[in-house]
């Protein structure tokens, strides 16, 4: 398609570029004089961007070619997303969906990948803004003079290396397709879904006792697909998660640098200069940072991270980098403020790691994902019950029909990482979480103690004690690989490495 073609509007993109200007004008707008208005459409040179292919367009298109040899026949529609309100008029940044991400590359809201029965793609995306409507400078949402330079279709499609289309087409397509051989990935787009039925037919599948049909939903099985061809990582995204992870260990020192030993700073301040890392050498943090200092560590997603460090006490920070290719780390250290565990701190920590490294060890292709969380648990079962804690034999602690031990600990060992920092999250069960182990899986090891402040069932000087040690793992031909290991894990280790920081002082990203 020429550029000129491509820059002309259809009836229907100027009926949605109206609607878009309309809900992108607001009250505190000027209302601009016609004679302003015909100013500014005249006196614009047009630019082309000096684009070229990105590293990873030939990974999106083997990534396309095997989804649609998972489900042949079929098309499949999968949308990035829509921005999400933040307060009345501003939105939250834009992050796309991240299995249409792994399909494409793009980045873009409202985008819509169509896979085609035989692999061949579409790209459905908003073009840059035209000159010959006021979109460009009036309309906040889309118009260029507000967010920025956007790529035409060929510039994205020459980037990403597949064919691209207006996404004013899309409605048309979609009205076109054939309701039984169409699957879409629902909830990342309103209008996708109300544009194409849902049924369910059935499907069989193998099981020990042999194959059994059962009622399937088509749309959940496109999800399902998507996330069990993630479960394996490629060396390309091995090294988009090992980048995220190096940023993440720099972050980690960041922090440490600027905790004193002897006074309280606040926990965002911590949240803050990690954040600053993340931003600097990455797209953003991949989830809320958790930073709990004394009995906050206690409290499993504690995101408020509005208090304060206290010398004597622990401090735990659950906090990721995610990259500039949205693939995110998943990092979890427990430090002493003051510089040193005392005994009994040293000592609920040790155990932690003992079973951290116990479930590490477990680790190879064909483990069962159920055994490393069993491992993992009881190593700290045991240590319960020498602390005098578990109310029963660490056999009936164990057991299905008790867990106990479980009231201090209440999380399993680990999940798979990626895109999402839950990763392949729609995989059957007997596929991840039911299923064994294999090699090319990245997934954290994740431990934790948590004494809870109100618990009568521990010792007082047990009392708001958190204490939780992840790294992230890449599982081998022999065991696994421990990505994260530019941090310390030994209690030794870590009072060693936090010592060096502070003496290395501040630093800024650079």
């Amino acid at each position: 398609m020429t550029e000129a073609a491509e820059g002309a509007e259809t009836p229907a993109e100027q009926s949605a570029t109206d609607e878009g200007t309309k809900k992108a004008e607001q009250t505190h707008d000027p209302a601009y004089p016609q004679k302003f208005l015909e100013f500014m459409r005249t006196g614009w040179r047009d630019t082309e961007l000096p684009v070229k292919p990105t590293e990873a367009a030939p990974n999106y298109a083997a990534r396309r070619a095997r989804l649609a040899e998972a489900l042949p026949g079929e098309t499949l529609v999968i949308p990035s997303g829509h921005e999400q309100v933040r307060a009345n008029d501003t939105n939250y940044e834009f992050r796309p969906g991240s299995d249409f991400f792994y399909l494409t590359g793009e980045a873009d809201p409202e985008s819509v990948l169509l896979v085609h029965p035989g692999g061949e793609a579409t790209l459905f995306v908003r073009p840059r803004s035209p000159r010959d409507t006021d979109e460009f400078f009036k309309d906040r949402l889309y118009g260029e003079l507000w967010i920025g330079r956007r790529h035409t279709l060929g510039e994205k499609a020459t980037e990403l290396g597949v064919k691209t289309a207006n996404l004013a087409d899309l409605p048309e397509v979609l009205a076109g397709l054939a309701a039984k051989s169409t699957r879409v990935l629902r909830g990342f787009d309103h209008r996708v879904d109300a544009s194409v039925l849902k049924w369910g037919t059935t499907t069989t599948r193998q099981t020990d006792d042999g194959p059994v049909t059962e009622p399937l939903d088509r749309d959940r099985e496109l999800a399902w697909t998507l996330s069990e061809h993630k479960l394996v990582k490629d060396a390309w995204e091995i090294a988009q998660l090992q980048d995220a992870i190096d940023a993440t260990v720099r972050g980690f020192e960041d922090v440490a640098r600027i905790i004193p030993a002897d006074r309280a700073v606040s926990e965002r301040l911590i949240e803050g200069v990690f954040g600053l890392r993340a931003r600097h050498d990455g797209n953003a943090v991949g989830y809320s940072s958790i930073v709990g200092s004394g009995a906050h560590a206690t409290i499993l997603h504690w995101i408020r991270n509005d208090g304060r460090t206290t010398p004597g006490e622990l401090l735990l920070m659950d906090m990721g980098v995610e990259n500039r290719n949205l693939y995110t780390a998943d990092v979890t250290r427990t430090i002493p403020v003051s510089g040193t565990f005392t005994p009994l701190q040293k000592q609920i920590y040790d155990l932690v790691y003992a079973s951290q490294q116990a479930g590490m060890d477990s680790i190879k292709p064909g483990v069962k994902f159920t055994d490393v969380h069993k491992t993992c648990m009881r190593v700290l079962a045991e240590g319960l019950a020498d602390l005098g804690i578990l109310p029963c034999s660490v056999d009936e602690a164990m057991s299905d029909d008790s867990v106990v031990y479980r009231r201090w600990t209440l999380h399993g060992f680990g999940h798979m990482l990626g895109l999402d920092v839950h990763d392949c999250a729609n995989a059957r069960p007997e596929n991840y979480n039911k299923g064994e182990l294999n090699e090319g899986y990245v997934l954290t090891v994740e431990p934790g103690l948590y004494f809870q402040p109100e618990d009568e069932l521990v010792p007082a000087e047990l009392r708001g004690i958190g204490i939780r040690i992840e790294d992230d793992v890449m599982v081998t031909a022999e065991g696994c690989v421990n990505l994260s290991g530019g941090l310390p894990r030994t209690s030794a280790e870590v009072e060693s490495w936090l010592a060096a920081q502070r003496e290395a002082g501040p630093r800024l990203p650079g």
